[in-house]
């Protein structure tokens, strides 16, 4: 499944660009225990990919007030930004790949269900704010992914139809996003394996970056 030639790549962050995994898994293992609930096995795999509020009640398996998931997602943010600044290492090969396409002239933008405050610090951190024109975060949409709202606005702001776009996902659910947009995907396997991310929509999958070339 391939469509147009792409003009404008966007990405996720966490999980394509830089490898933040371990942190979230860790951040929502200690509000659980604070909650003194136990994680199932596997937790972790219905938040990837969504806003912290829209993951509570999954991962609660109950109904949750909005006023209640709102304070549960600020406590799992609070632990992962304190996780978080043990550092951050980038997915193999993204930052040379971005330096690449943005010296190639290429709009680039990222689309994350993260909050602007952690992306802006984690995309700095890995060397690579200044390549994207536009960052768009949990804070610019109303709804998270498998909407695909964080991926149109992000062709907005670039000025470029979402059928020339290229994303690059790590999560089933933005995988859903980006192909409900009507982009083209290619599946980051950080997180889910290679037939997951096919079957929900991506063209092919990769492990990382390295010695990945433009144009796909």
């Amino acid at each position: 499944m391939t469509g147009p030639a792409a003009s404008a790549v966007i990405f996720d962050m966490d999980g394509v660009l830089l490898d933040s995994g371990v942190h979230h898994r860790d951040a929502w293992r200690l509000l659980l225990g604070e909650l003194g609930l136990a994680p199932a096995p596997e937790f972790w795999r219905c938040t990837i990919g969504r806003p912290a509020e829209d993951a509570v009640p999954l991962l609660l398996e109950r109904p949750v007030p909005p006023g209640e998931a709102i304070e549960l997602a600020r406590r799992k943010r609070e632990h992962y930004t304190r996780l978080a600044a043990r550092g951050m290492l980038p997915i193999a090969g993204a930052p040379a790949f971005v330096t690449m396409l943005a010296r190639a002239g290429v709009p680039l933008a990222v689309a994350t269900s993260a909050p602007r405050a952690d992306a802006e610090v984690l995309l700095t951190e890995i060397g690579v704010r200044a390549a994207f024109e536009v960052v768009v975060t949990v804070e610019d949409v109303r709804w998270g992914k498998p909407n695909p709202e964080v991926y149109l606005r992000a062709a907005e702001g670039l000025g470029v139809s979402a059928n020339t776009c290229l994303v690059f996902e790590d999560a089933v659910v933005g995988v859903h996003a980006a192909r409900n947009a009507g982009m083209r995907v290619i599946g980051v396997t950080s997180t889910y394996a290679a037939r997951e991310l096919l079957a929900a929509g991506a063209e092919r999958a990769i492990a990382d970056f390295e010695g990945f070339r433009w144009p796909v």
